[in-house]
């Protein structure tokens, strides 16, 4: 059987550090994720996000201790809800008059 070997996104800090990237379902809950291929976590995450290659089960052996149980495979978009915040507008110009 062929082992499954998923791309992980990792950050490196400045001392060479490697931490797994986490990230948030429209809930907020957080949670793991992994892609197929290279091409894939690119094309979502862009060509400098670093990653590492990981197995299902020492993936989730490295989030469990963080509370993280779930992972997701190839997302097609990570980020929070559209909200429809309420954009101040400038007040509208008062217009003047002039009495004759």
């Amino acid at each position: 059987m062929a082992r499954v070997v998923w791309h992980v996104p990792v950050t490196v800090s400045s001392t060479g550090t490697t931490a797994l990237r986490l990230f948030r379902l429209r809930h907020g809950r957080r949670c793991a994720v992994g892609f197929s291929s290279p091409e894939s976590l690119a094309a979502l995450l862009g060509p400098d996000q670093a990653f590492t290659e990981l197995g299902e089960p020492a993936l989730r052996a490295l989030v469990a201790p963080l509370g993280v149980d779930t992972l997701v495979l190839d997302p097609r978009l990570v980020a929070p809800p559209a909200t429809t915040a309420a954009i101040p507008l400038a007040p509208a110009p008062t217009a003047q008059l002039q009495h004759r």
